[in-house]
């Protein structure tokens, strides 16, 4: 008998530890969510079932059935397979101008950065110029992005476009 109030205190001693874990998971606010309809509850119930290789599985049998892909499209595989197959590729229309290395005469870089990029302040294109390599300008036509080369190129600094 007297075992039995030793085992009673471990146990009680075990129940603080696991009780705020449930307390912590209780506290965590739900995200509200859209009002869904009940045919819709019961397939996430469904799923919320289904264990990990359950779920791939019916991942790619609606990928079959409905003639699909999970996966995210890449532009660049894209754009490489054409090149690859001897296809002509479309012009670039949009280019990233990007500083490389701002070179020796760092204010001479800052200023072209200012004069290209108005709303930058002094720090922020200090901070850029210094922590290269970095976009100056994105998604711009070709004639400005050789334009904001060559000044930054004038300055000192190295530049590529992307």
């Amino acid at each position: 008998m007297a075992d039995q109030p030793q085992a009673e205190e471990a146990k009680n001693q075990e129940l603080p530890q696991t009780e705020p874990a449930k307390q912590e998971k209780a506290e965590e606010p739900k995200k509200e969510s859209k009002a869904l309809s009940v045919n819709l509850e019961k397939i996430i119930d469904t799923i919320e079932k289904l264990s990990v290789l359950e779920l791939a599985d019916l991942v790619h049998a609606l990928e079959d059935r409905f003639g699909v892909s999970a996966s995210a499209p890449v532009a660049v595989a894209a754009g490489s397979a054409s090149a690859a197959a001897g296809e002509p590729q479309e012009e670039k229309t949009t280019f990233n101008v990007v500083l490389t290395a701002g070179g020796a005469n760092k204010i001479a870089v800052i200023k072209a950065v200012r004069e290209l990029v108005q709303t930058l302040g002094l720090k922020e294109a200090k901070d850029l110029v210094e922590g290269t390599p970095k976009p100056v300008l994105e998604s711009v036509n070709k004639a400005t992005a050789e334009e904001a080369k060559n000044k930054l190129t004038a300055a000192g600094a190295t530049v590529e476009l992307q």
